[in-house]
């Protein structure tokens, strides 16, 4: 039995995104063999059997809660306000399911160019300084492996070591995708049907099960309900979710997008309707169970190519078939075993006939309702966890540990811009020896500039 830390610097609450849903769940398998504390960096409000779940807001309170653990498990920007973790001799398993540098790259795309340019040099050498460092890395599937085998190696992490100690390199980096429950789901309350005003016990429901994300093209999927609803007046489209339940993520621009064009047709609570907030976690198999189909239509771009849409795993729990846009794993996947049906990006009058033929062809419905029955089992949590299970038996640190210290004290990625930069140098500075740190360089700074030209080199 190890003492296991999972850290997530997501909300662990009765709503929650899918970083804390996943830190959840890998916390409970890992519970059942070792001695497990799931950590939130932002604020918990659960509890779990078998498990102490905490908040720890602040390094020194973060420290506190990972206290004499052996291995720690962390995803995000966690190291970055807790460099202490890199530094230390903890086993440390880093989960990469989630690019955050290219989800940046469309999430900061309005933002003022400079502040953009900082964001993203701030995210690269976070997860550069977790590559570095890491012993263990998790990732969603093969196309984000291959993304990180290459970012791995960039950075020397395949070497002679690591190479002959594993020459496949799963024992450095292997694919645990999201999952689903082992159960299917049971309905304990009320979901959409008969709860929403607009729509009734016999409308056929598209259900959005997720956030509106500046990287899905939802409003093609309103585009697409306003042909639809000519035919088959009955249908209804509801998101499920439109603030995400971390209060530091803002609502993004598509979510904005998306409202005014529903408003601007007409269809805006007659047949698409917006819960303003977030769905309970454990209350969302009610809106599932009310659905005959679950959508995702996203933009065609590198965010696509290395993305994994947890909330399809939903779809797959409750049985629901898929209508998405291709270009990603799960539209070949959706694609090759029949889940429903897959379209390009943007292709209005494609995803209309897709979902009218999911819909209201009972033939089409039954087929894909069988392959999903199918295919969800390969997604339970205990099977996608496996290469985690297993390590976790037997934890250690990576073949090339001994040359971590070497690797990391090489410069952090820095932004292009001088004044950026200074105050990027400036928080380092900060964060890593606090204010007397900065203070220290900068007396030193001045006094190398007095000395004359040619003297400052920082």
């Amino acid at each position: 039995m190890a003492r296991i830390a999972v850290i997530t610097p997501d909300v662990l609450g009765a709503t929650m995104a899918g970083p804390a849903i996943r830190a959840v769940n890998i916390a409970e398998q890992l519970g059942r063999d070792h001695d497990v504390t799931l950590i939130s960096t932002v604020q918990c409000s659960i509890a779990r059997p078998g498990l102490t779940c905490v908040a720890a807001v602040g390094s020194r309170a973060l420290r506190a809660a990972v206290g004499d653990a052996e291995v720690v498990v962390l995803q995000g920007y966690v190291t970055y306000a807790a460099p202490w973790l890199i530094a230390s001799n903890m086993v440390l398993v880093v989960d990469l399911y989630d690019p955050l540098h290219l989800e940046q790259l469309e999430q900061l795309a309005d933002y003022p160019a400079g502040e953009a340019q900082a964001m993203l040099d701030l995210t690269v050498r976070v997860l550069n300084e977790q590559l570095l460092r890491g012993d263990f890395f998790l990732c969603a599937n093969e196309e984000q492996r291959h993304l990180w085998l290459g970012h791995l190696g960039a950075l020397g992490r395949i070497n002679l070591h690591t190479y002959a100690h594993d020459n496949t390199l799963r024992s450095l980096i292997d694919v645990v995708p999201f999952g689903l429950g082992e159960q299917p789901p049971r309905r304990t309350g009320p979901g959409i049907r008969d709860s929403i005003a607009g729509i009734g016990s016999q409308d056929k429901v598209i259900l959005w099960a997720g956030g509106v994300y500046n990287w899905f093209d939802a409003p093609a999927l309103v585009r697409a309900l306003d042909q639809l609803k000519d035919v088959h007046p009955d249908v209804r489209l509801f998101f499920l979710g439109m603030k995400h339940p971390n209060p530091d993520v803002p609502q993004m621009e598509m979510a904005y997008r998306t409202r005014a064009l529903a408003d601007d047709l007409g269809l805006t609570g007659r047949h698409v309707f917006f819960n303003d907030g977030w769905v309970a976690y454990d209350d969302r198999q009610n809106y599932l169970l009310d659905a005959d189909v679950g959508v995702s239509t996203h933009f065609d771009h590198l965010e696509t190519t290395f993305s994994f849409r947890t909330r399809i795993l939903d779809y797959l729990w409750a049985g629901l078939p898929v209508v998405c846009t291709g270009g990603d794993s799960f539209g070949a996947l959706v694609a090759a075993e029949g889940l429903g049906a897959t379209i390009d990006e943007g292709d209005v009058e494609a995803l209309a006939r897709a979902l009218a033929t999911v819909l209201y062809d009972q033939a089409a419905t039954r087929r894909a309702r069988e392959a999903v029955a199918r295919v969800r089992e390969q997604f339970t949590w205990p099977l996608v966890l496996a290469p985690l299970l297993r390590f976790c038996a037997a934890p250690r640190r990576a073949a090339d540990a001994d040359l971590d210290r070497a690797r990391i004290t090489r410069r952090p990625v820095m932004p292009a811009n001088r004044a950026l930069r200074l105050i990027v140098r400036a928080a380092i500075l900060v964060r890593r020896g606090g204010p007397s740190a900065l203070a220290q360089r900068a007396t030193a700074r001045v006094r190398r500039m007095g000395a004359g030209p040619g003297n400052d080199t920082n």
